[in-house]
């Protein structure tokens, strides 16, 4: 029960540094105010341009990543990089990286108002599955060289997860992946319903 206490507060709090926030008021701004609200790499981008933003988009992808090797060493164990997490520390992983999403979603040091969870899912899943994540990063360079946007391609990239999965890993770790993605859907759920009209 231990390392499955440690993954899952190390990695809410890992998640919760409101990396975007702290950029954004550096250049003046609160990314909570501005532009679509959400404090996450695309709308800083949007403010202050891809150079400026790269703390951002390294800094949410670092907390899934982080989240995920923290589980590692909580259950004294290492991914097998062909393949990803097997064994012992396949619950403790996925629940390190979800609760990283859920920091970066509701973040404690940011007044539980986070981003869309997006990159810290993407930095998880390169712990997750190693080799799946890299066909990911491929798809997002390729597809994001044909049709000359980087959002069109993060979107291959991103979608294409539990696809790439799968030619690694077992159905059982794809169906954890996919509910990964279950929480970026409700966070968007949410942003949806929060901007509603009266």
């Amino acid at each position: 029960m231990g390392p499955l206490l440690v993954s899952v507060i190390g990695g809410y709090l890992l998640g919760s540094v409101p990396v975007a926030v702290l950029v954004a008021r550096a250049h003046g701004f609160d990314p909570r105010e501005v532009g679509d609200r959400n404090p996450g790499f695309w709308n800083v981008r949007e403010r202050i341009g891809w150079r400026a933003a790269v703390p951002v988009f390294a800094g949410d992808t670092l907390k899934g990543t982080l989240a995920g090797l923290l589980a590692l060493v909580a259950c004294g164990t290492h991914p097998t990089w062909s393949s990803g997490v097997r064994g012992d520390s396949v619950p403790a992983v996925y629940l390190a990286v979800a609760a990283a999403m859920v920091g970066h979603a509701w973040p404690l040091f940011a007044a539980f108002r986070g981003g869309r969870s997006i990159l810290a899912l993407a930095g998880g899943f390169a712990v997750i599955c190693p080799p799946g994540f890299l066909l990911g990063v491929a798809a997002l360079v390729t597809v994001a060289a044909v049709t000359r946007s980087f959002a069109i391609g993060a979107r291959v990239g991103v979608f294409g997860i539990p696809l790439f999965q799968l030619l690694f890993a077992p159905v059982t770790h794809v169906l954890g992946t996919g509910l990964l993605m279950c929480l970026v859907g409700l966070r968007f759920g949410q942003a949806a319903w929060a901007s509603r009209p009266p």
